[in-house]
């Protein structure tokens, strides 16, 4: 059977991430001097940072039409995995709830394109000298939810090769 109106709760989690990044990247605007880390842990500050590009600031000095190129692909695979989630067959809660996370970073980080140009970043992780590029809470999602999603592909896998092998005896 498919999800149907069964996904509207996954669409659900993915309006409370755009929400929680939305609310999170305004806070760090308004309470970050750009480019100036406000230590929290010794392996954590908070540093406000505008990237034009995409993940650990791929072609953000590319001359502004990675903008609309990133913006249009977001754009597509949001809908294409919105489709995928209507449809997919229902009980698929660990894949459900991958798409639902990176539906929702992804139109987080698609918001900040269209109406700044850039997507806010504000999470910086490092140990020592060594930094993680910054990131936000859609980065998060996105990064969970291809977590989750190779997750269930190995546990969809395995239970598909024991219903083979089921099936062979």
């Amino acid at each position: 059977m498919r999800n149907g109106l069964a996904a509207l709760p996954w669409f659900g989690l993915a309006l409370i991430v755009i929400g929680l990044d939305q609310y999170t990247k305004g806070l760090a605007s308004a309470g970050l001097d750009y480019g100036q880390p406000v230590r929290v842990f010794s392996w954590f500050n908070l540093t406000l940072q505008h990237n034009p590009g995409a993940a650990f600031s791929f072609l953000s000095d590319a001359g502004g039409w990675q903008r609309y190129f990133f913006s249009a692909a977001a754009a597509i695979i949001s809908a294409v995995l919105a489709a995928w989630l209507w449809v997919m067959p229902r009980g698929q809660r660990l894949l459900a709830l991958s798409l639902g996370l990176i539906i929702g970073g992804a139109l987080g980080n698609l918001w900040d394109r269209i109406v700044f140009g850039y997507v806010v970043d504000f999470i910086s992780v490092h140990y020592q000298h060594y930094y993680f590029p910054a990131f936000n809470i859609a980065d998060s999602a996105i990064t969970g939810g291809a977590i989750g999603m190779v997750l269930d592909s190995m546990v969809n896998r395995n239970n598909d090769m024991v219903g083979k092998r089921g099936e062979s005896s």
